[in-house]
């Protein structure tokens, strides 16, 4: 199961409380006070690790707590603090803080997700959340909430006017909060497309990843990345196949903002056109289709660097579109593939190369 957002509460530990004691043993006239501080309670700590590459843990346990420290006893006796709860978290993922009574968009106008159901329920409309982590690099931490600090022990307020006071203090709470964590996925490049436009099996050619390849729609249900070496050097590139996008995805119809979002951290976009026009659709009108939506849906993202991969040339109707394409669209890059038989990946691995390794 692939979860890329859910919505948490989190509880860090409370302190112990102090102790109010007073030493008594024998032959020791006005032993005085001696009672111990609490512990501290446990903190929450989010980790990108690079063993995770789901939310799926926080899905089946949405709130997250830590222990709270112990009390403080005689004898000046500390309380045991409680250790950090560590979460580990797939590098990408973004953290949001909720806002109180969380009256917020959960889902866009055309949506047909079940609200009563968290497995389908859409993603939250981040805009205008408070971004507290960003967790992009593997070995990040982020203390999501701080442990309460333990309370005092009766022995710290002795005076010369107060010799056998009684007041200790509580613990303190630990911080607490709900929290929306969405996975973007990292990846240098994406590939876009609508579905079956041979995204999965350009992967599968490219790099050691093996997604679900079939000839039905909507084959691949969650983004997928793959290594792409390049032979003769140790350079490398990551390359993320990013599920069939239909018009009014920026709408989240269908599963538009599950797939969107991942496309956010590409440094370049590749978009992948079935130049057959299988099922009938035509090329230039499903590119056109796909730099809309991802317009609508981010405007940073018309501006991201792009290109073209044309794929299944090795059908006759192909070559037609392809004159099209670059008679309309001259200044872009294009690489004419046919990720099935596996030609014209030499010149597309060049390309990224020179685009998102050798420039860098």
């Amino acid at each position: 199961m692939f979860v890329d957002h859910v919505r948490i509460f989190a509880k860090a530990g409370d302190g112990g409380p102090g102790s109010s004691s007073f030493r008594r043993e024998s032959f020791v006239p006005r032993g005085g006070p001696d009672g111990g501080d609490g512990g501290g309670g446990g903190s929450i700590i989010l980790r990108a690790d690079h063993h995770t590459d789901s939310l799926v843990s926080l899905f089946y346990e949405p709130q997250v707590r830590a222990r709270d420290g112990g009390r403080g006893r005689g004898k000046q006796m500390s309380g045991k603090s409680s250790p950090s709860r560590t979460v580990p978290v797939p590098p990408g993922t973004m953290v949001f803080r909720l806002p109180p009574g969380e009256t917020i968009t959960t889902r866009a106008p055309d949506a047909e997700a079940d609200p009563a159901s968290q497995d389908s329920a859409p993603p939250v409309v981040t805009e205008g959340l408070e971004l507290v982590a960003d967790l992009a690099q593997v070995g990040q931490e982020f203390v999501l909430c701080k442990g309460g600090d333990g309370g005092r022990g009766n022995v710290h307020f002795k005076s010369s006017r107060n010799q056998a006071p009684t007041r200790a203090d509580p613990g303190y709470p630990g911080e607490e909060g709900y929290f929306y964590l969405e996975l973007r996925k990292i990846a240098d490049a994406g590939l876009v497309g609508y579905p079956n436009a041979g995204k999965s099996t350009l992967l599968s050619k490219l790099s050691a990843a093996k997604p679900k390849v079939a000839a039905y729609p909507f084959t691949t249900l969650h983004p997928m990345v793959g290594i792409v070496e390049f032979e003769g050097t140790y350079q490398r590139t990551t390359l993320a196949d990013i599920p069939g996008l239909i018009e009014g995805a920026h709408r989240n119809v269908g599963l538009g903002h599950e797939f969107l979002r991942h496309i956010m951290r590409c440094r370049l976009l590749l978009f992948v056109l079935d130049m057959a026009g299988s099922e009938g659709r035509q090329p230039l009108e499903d590119l056109a289709s796909l730099r809309r939506e991802l317009s609508l849906y981010n405007r940073q993202l018309s501006e991201r660097p792009w290109m073209v991969v044309a794929n299944k040339m090795d059908l006759p109707e192909a070559a037609e579109n392809l004159a099209l394409l670059r008679e309309r669209y001259p200044k872009i890059a294009t690489a004419s593939i046919s990720a099935q038989e596996g030609t014209g990946l030499d010149a597309l691995r060049l390309h990224l190369q020179e685009q998102l390794v050798s420039g860098t």
